[in-house]
């Protein structure tokens, strides 16, 4: 028998296995011509904790489709502050700015959670929405993105941080898959939009109520039920919109092992 011959890969490089793309609500929704191109292209990364998706200002050459980590969009104001106004995890992509017609943001987006991405080159990424069943899947996304964006900006003036912190945990297990999610009062503060102390009371009071255990920057959801009685409406809204996505995911992954 003919021995097969391993593919060359570029030195850095970590082949993308099929299993990844089944992890992906986008990626899972590619046809095989599309598919090719991820692979042959594209590469499997892991994102540490602030790593950058993009810069404020600066052409975006890359798009990363998140696997089991979650990305973060933050707007920075002139004294340094910054609050979070949109999150990606595993239901979609950080090419927002470029589905919208843009090749570049105001916003700065990097790794929140970390963990597995897919990342493809921005021309590598336009060939795919070529397809109209990708374009289709993409449109459907962003528009689940956008109302969100318009429900977490009522969430951030109407709600209490108590309330909020749990819609986050929920949001952010729902994207990485796992009880376990790495984050510091700090980085949470921000993307909740308020105070160290604030995230620092909250926290503990769910941690007291046995819904979370919070101890050396990592936070563990013990009790779900109960995060969802103290998550504010929002939460149920999120699942609304991205529930499609991440249910055809589970479903198509599922089909795959069988």
């Amino acid at each position: 028998m003919k021995k097969r011959k391993s593919p060359i890969i570029s030195p850095g490089r970590v082949v993308i296995t099929h299993e990844a793309l089944q992890q992906n609500a986008i990626l899972i929704g590619l046809d095989a011509p599309q598919i090719s191109t991820v692979l042959s292209r594209g590469s499997l990364v892991h994102l540490k904790v602030r790593e950058p998706i993009y810069q404020p200002d600066e052409r975006i050459d890359s798009v990363f489709f998140p696997i089991d980590c979650v990305l973060s969009v933050v707007t920075r104001m002139k004294d340094g502050h910054q609050i979070e106004v949109g999150t990606v995890g595993r239901e979609g992509v950080s090419a927002i700015p470029l589905l919208l017609g843009a090749k570049s943001s105001l916003n700065e987006s990097y790794c929140q959670v970390p963990g597995k991405a897919v990342k493809l080159d921005t021309k590598s990424f336009r060939s795919l929405t070529a397809n109209p069943k990708c374009e289709r899947l993409l449109d459907r996304y962003v528009q689940a993105y956008v109302n969100m964006l318009g429900q977490l900006a009522a969430c951030n003036r109407l709600h209490g941080v108590y309330e909020r912190c749990a819609r986050w945990l929920l949001m952010t297990q729902d994207r990485v898959d796992r009880a376990e999610i790495r984050l510091t009062h700090e980085y949470l503060a921000m993307m909740l939009g308020t105070d160290r102390s604030g995230v620092s009371i909250a926290a503990a009071a769910l941690q007291t109520a046995g819904f979370i255990r919070y101890a050396h920057g990592v936070i563990t959801i013990l009790n779900r039920a109960g995060l969802e009685e103290a998550s504010c409406e929002c939460y149920d809204v999120a699942r609304d919109q991205f529930g499609g996505l991440l249910r055809a995911l589970t479903r198509k992954a599922k089909a795959a092992g069988s």
